[in-house]
C-alpha cells in the first residue's frame, strides 16, 4: 500500500501500477527525504520526473508545494497519476506529461518552465540517473539554490560533475539510498 505521509492528503492511498515496472519509494525513504526537505516544499515548484504512480510529486503537493509536473513514459503510468490527481483534489496544481524523460527535459526547457526541487527515481537498472541529473542542470530546468532528489541503488550513488552538479548529501536503505545534488557553481 502506497500512502501520502503528511499535510493536507495525510494517510490518504494512491493507486500504483501492479507488477514489478515500477518500485513506490519506502515510507521510511519517502520520510527522510522529505524531513531533509521540509522547509523548502512550501510554494515550491517541483518536478517528479519518473513519477510512476505520482507518489514523490504528490507528497509534495500534500506538504504545500505550489505546483508540480509529473512525468513518466508509460502511458499506463499517466492513468493512474491523473486519478490519483483528481482523487487528491491537487488538479489545480499539477501537470502530467508522458514522454521519455530526455524529451520531457527539452520539452520543460523549451517552454521556460523553472524548478525549486527535482525528484528522480528512475528504474535503476537503466543507468539513467547521472545523464537525468546532468540535462537538468544543464538546461538550466533548476533554479539557483533549488535540489535534485535521486533514489538509487544504494552501492550506486552518483558522482559530481565539476562545474555541472555537486552531491551534497547520500543516504543509504537498505537496497537503496538518495541522493540531494545541488548545482556546482565552480
Amino acid at each position: 500500500m502506497v500512502r501520502i505521509i503528511a499535510g493536507t492528503a495525510r494517510g490518504r492511498k494512491i493507486e500504483t501500477l501492479e507488477g514489478m515496472e515500477t518500485r513506490p519509494t519506502l515510507d521510511r525513504v519517502k520520510e527522510a527525504v522529505f524531513g531533509s526537505l521540509q522547509f523548502r516544499i512550501p510554494y515550491a515548484r517541483a518536478l517528479d520526473l519518473f513519477a510512476g504512480s505520482g507518489n514523490l510529486g504528490l507528497e509534495a503537493l500534500s506538504r504545500g508545494a505550489k505546483r508540480v509536473v509529473l512525468n513518466d513514459r508509460n502511458p499506463a503510468c499517466i492513468e493512474i497519476i491523473r486519478r490519483n490527481i483528481e482523487t487528491l483534489g491537487f488538479s489545480d496544481a499539477a501537470r502530467t506529461m508522458n514522454l521519455d524523460y530526455a524529451a520531457a527535459i527539452e520539452r520543460l526547457s523549451s517552454e521556460g518552465e523553472v524548478f525549486d526541487l527535482a525528484f528522480l527515481d528512475p528504474p535503476y537498472r537503466e543507468g539513467l540517473s547521472e545523464d537525468a541529473v546532468k540535462r537538468l542542470f544543464e538546461a538550466h530546468l533548476i533554479l539557483p539554490g533549488g535540489t535534485v532528489v535521486l533514489e538509487h541503488a544504494a552501492e550506486l550513488p552518483p558522482n559530481g560533475v565539476p562545474g555541472v552538479y555537486r552531491v551534497v548529501r547520500t543516504k543509504r536503505f537498505g537496497k537503496c539510498g538518495y541522493s540531494l545534488i545541488e548545482e556546482d557553481g565552480e
